[in-house]
């Protein structure tokens, strides 16, 4: 979190609770503090770095008119730290400009479950002195008795009183946050965040590697035969349908090239999972970030591979299959 004052004192950005923030006034309210915890999931659930992301407060001078507090989520790239989402507290500007402009009111009613007692400021005017103070006019005087204040009327003419009233139903404007998505700028920003480099296994040259996490890889997993064999290579093509089948997307090479050569265009793809079929019962599946492998039976590796993509983390797979040797 990086507030208003620290940004004005010069202190650096640091971590906080958002209920803390909120608790402490930082975040104006818990609706706003839901959705600045909201994005924040989203972008890390991307693969943006936690450590290279943060959520800025406007300052004073910056601030938009329709806005009692705005938060922009930055995320630091090779630019410096770049606005990526924008999340204001817009308050009941907006309903109360449509309502203005279109004369409809827009409005939410919140029904009681049983009558509840409030009190209520009300005007009590003086019937009397507004007939005197406009010479026996009186509908004109109970039309006009705010006015009559401002133009030096006595404001006895027109006292507030308190008033216990019940009610049945609360009738309010209600309040919009508004989340802005600047999506190019994002994309830009998980490239950065989610490429390195790292040696090949003969650690003579570093091979590129996009880190995407399943949920977000564009191929989800790549299927090839190892050598030139037909079995093999039905049973690749058989994977590949049966993912397909399922809504996954993926990338079959049949093209017999090296299998080293194989995972590394996989892995500067970002696919997180290969499956290297060397056998018509079972076949080898790789994860991309560690380079573990582990041995699954023909007819499971479909659903395993959507388990993955769904969330089941790769420790989960390594206690449950037998691992094998890279």
């Amino acid at each position: 979190m990086f507030p208003r004052d620290d940004q004005v004192s010069g202190r650096q950005a640091r971590k906080m609770l958002i209920g803390e923030a909120v608790y402490k006034g930082i975040i104006g309210d818990e609706t706003l503090g839901y959705f600045i915890g909201r994005v924040y999931l989203f972008l890390t659930c991307l693969g943006i770095d936690t450590d290279r992301l943060r959520f800025r407060q406007h300052l004073e001078n910056e601030i938009k008119h329709y806005a009692v507090d705005c938060w922009d989520a930055e995320i630091e790239s090779s630019y410096g730290w770049i606005m990526c989402v924008g999340i204001a507290d817009r308050s009941t500007y907006d309903l109360l400009a449509h309502s203005a402009e279109s004369g409809v009111p827009l409005e939410a009613h919140e029904k009681f479950a049983e009558p509840r007692e409030v009190q209520k400021l009300a005007k009590a005017p003086v019937k009397e002195e507004f007939g005197l103070a406009f010479k026996g006019n009186q509908k004109m005087s109970m039309k006009m008795n705010i006015l009559s204040i401002s133009k030096g009327k006595k404001k006895e003419h027109l006292p507030i009183k308190k008033k216990k009233e019940k009610e049945h139903l609360r009738v309010f404007t209600p309040s919009v946050t508004g989340s802005s998505f600047v999506i190019e700028r994002i994309i830009y920003c998980l490239y950065e965040h989610l490429f390195h480099t790292r040696a090949s296994k003969d650690g003579d040259k570093q091979q590129n590697v996009f880190r995407f996490p399943p949920l977000v890889a564009p191929i989800k997993c790549t299927v090839f035969p190892l050598g030139k064999n037909q079995q093999y290579e039905e049973v690749a093509k058989k994977i590949a349908k049966s993912l397909t089948a399922l809504g996954i997307s993926k990338r079959i090479d049949i093209t017999g090239t090296s299998i080293e050569k194989r995972y590394a265009i996989t892995d500067e793809l970002g696919v997180p999972l290969a499956i290297a079929v060397d056998s018509t019962s079972s076949v080898i599946v790789r994860y991309r970030d560690s380079k573990e492998q582990v041995r699954v039976d023909v007819n499971e590796v479909t659903s395993l591979v959507k388990e993955v993509i769904d969330g089941v983390s790769w420790d989960n797979v390594l206690q449950r299959y037998p691992t094998h040797p890279s």
